[in-house]
């Protein structure tokens, strides 16, 4: 089993969940977060006051996946996520351990 944390833009996050519910991918957890990478933040202003806004809004998806998926999910991830520009994300795959489902107590791929 695998863990999948993806963060992306969040006006990308209905073209991810519809590309994931195109290959069949039933649950994630979803959180926003902010940060930054390369993208380095941007200036506003405000009140005539320009500021640095160095954490930029993004969206963590979270998603417990078997193995045997893996490549689908992370392709459908990366295809629907693209802009093409800077700050499109990143996502990260971890093993994972254990798995229980608790109304049932089902345990590791069953509970997926």
């Amino acid at each position: 089993m695998k863990l999948v944390s993806a963060i992306i833009k969040p006006f990308k996050l209905d073209d991810v969940r519809e590309a994931l519910a195109g290959v069949g991918i039933e649950g994630m957890t979803v959180t926003e977060v902010k940060g930054f990478g390369r993208q380095k933040g941007h200036t506003e202003l405000y009140r005539g006051a320009e500021y640095q806004v160095d954490f930029l809004p993004k969206v963590k998806l979270e998603i417990a996946i078997k193995s045997d998926r893996l490549e689908m999910l992370l392709e459908a991830i990366t295809d629907a996520a693209r802009t093409g520009k800077i700050g499109d994300g990143k996502i990260f795959v971890t093993d994972l351990e254990q798995a229980i489902r608790i109304r049932t107590g089902e345990f590791d791929n069953d509970a997926l």
